[in-house]
C-alpha cells in the first residue's frame, strides 16, 4: 500500500468530473487500497478519487471510532432522499476549514462494490452527510461551494496567505 497526495483547494483537478468505473480488477483493488490507507493516515473519515487525482468514480468512507468499518462505493447514484439537516463539514482537500453546510438527511444511494456487484444504501446523519460530500466531489465539487460568496472569498484570502507562509 501507498500513500497518496491529496489534492488542495484551489487546485483545478478537484473539478474534473469522474469517470464511471467499468473495470474491476486488481488495479482498483490497490487503488482502494491506497484510498483508505491515505484517508486513516490523513485522520479523515472519507475520500475521493478525484481527491488524490485519480478521475474515476470510487469513494472510500469510515466514520467508526475504531477505523474498522470501510465502505467502498464505486459508481454510486443517489436514487432517493428526504429532510434536510444541517452539518459542520471538513475536507482533507481544504484543511483546517470547517462550515456548515445543508444536506438531505436521508439518503438511498446504490453503488457497485469492488466486485462490481451492485448494491444499495440507505443512510442518515454522519453517514448521510459524508457519502454526499465525496459524491460531490466525483461531479466537481467541493464543499465550501456551497457557502456564500463572501465566506468563499475569505477562506480563498485564508488560503492564499497560508500557503504564501508556507
Amino acid at each position: 500500500m501507498a500513500l497518496l497526495k491529496i489534492l488542495k483547494y484551489p487546485d483545478p483537478r478537484l473539478h474534473k468530473i469522474a469517470e464511471i468505473v467499468e473495470v474491476f480488477d486488481e488495479s482498483t483493488e490497490k487503488l482502494v487500497q491506497d484510498m483508505a490507507e491515505t484517508m486513516y493516515e490523513s485522520k479523515g473519515i472519507g475520500l475521493a478519487a478525484t481527491q488524490v487525482d485519480v478521475h474515476r468514480r470510487i469513494i472510500v468512507i469510515d466514520i467508526s471510532d475504531d477505523k474498522k468499518d470501510l465502505l467502498v462505493l464505486i459508481n454510486p447514484k443517489l436514487i432517493k432522499f428526504d429532510g434536510q439537516q444541517e452539518y459542520d463539514e471538513g475536507c482533507l482537500s481544504v484543511p483546517g476549514f470547517f462550515e456548515t453546510v445543508k444536506r438531505y438527511e436521508n439518503i438511498t444511494i446504490s453503488y457497485q462494490d469492488l466486485k462490481g456487484n451492485i448494491k444499495t444504501l440507505e443512510a442518515d446523519g454522519l453517514l448521510s452527510v459524508c457519502i454526499q460530500h465525496e459524491m460531490d466531489h466525483l461531479v466537481g465539487k467541493v464543499f465550501i461551494e456551497y457557502l456564500s460568496q463572501l465566506k468563499q472569498q475569505r477562506i480563498k484570502k485564508k488560503i492564499s496567505k497560508l500557503s504564501r507562509a508556507g
